[in-house]
């Protein structure tokens, strides 16, 4: 039975192992920047190209990764799902992985990437991370209720880490 919190450090590396390009955005994201919330899967928006989406599919096999249905199906990732605007929402022997071709009013891998930076994870794991404050313009983009609640938390880290010249 998989975990039911992702183990985001075993996640990362699988990706970046296998050369993946993406963006990690969402709940993990905060918490790389700071901010004092908790998360139970790993949000990331990844570069949609054939070349990128086959090493996706590469990764996403090797920690059995499968489409968490309601209905108790056994669906395997597809490539061109994977390369689409839609999410995909994974279970892996690592926990939940939410890939998702983009977030907020319509922004994908290309949108984002200018708007992100590669933060060192320490371990020899480094990652492409949405900037906090594109994190909150998604947030309030998307304007759930989930994402609304978080917000002030949000806000309050990037002016915390303002203040401090981060």
């Amino acid at each position: 039975m998989p975990p039911t919190v992702a183990d985001v450090s075993r996640l990362l590396r699988v990706l970046a192992e296998h050369d993946v390009r993406f963006i990690v955005v969402g709940g993990v994201c905060a918490v790389i920047h700071g901010a004092p919330v908790s998360t139970f899967d790993l949000d990331i928006v990844p570069e949609r190209s054939d070349e990128n989406a086959a090493r996706l599919l590469s990764a996403l096999a090797s920690v059995d990764a499968v489409h968490r249905d309601l209905a108790g199906r056994s669906i395997a990732p597809d490539a061109s799902r994977l390369r689409g605007p839609g999410h995909n929402l994974f279970m892996t022997r690592s926990g939940p992985l939410d890939i998702l071709g983009t977030i907020g009013r319509g922004r994908d891998f290309a949108e984002l990437e200018s708007r992100s930076r590669t933060i060192d994870l320490g371990d020899g794991l480094a990652v492409r991370v949405l900037d906090l404050d594109a994190l909150i313009e998604v947030k309030r983009e998307v304007a759930r209720e989930k994402d609304l609640a978080t917000l002030p938390i949000l806000v309050r880290t990037l002016a915390e880490r303002r203040r401090r010249g981060d």
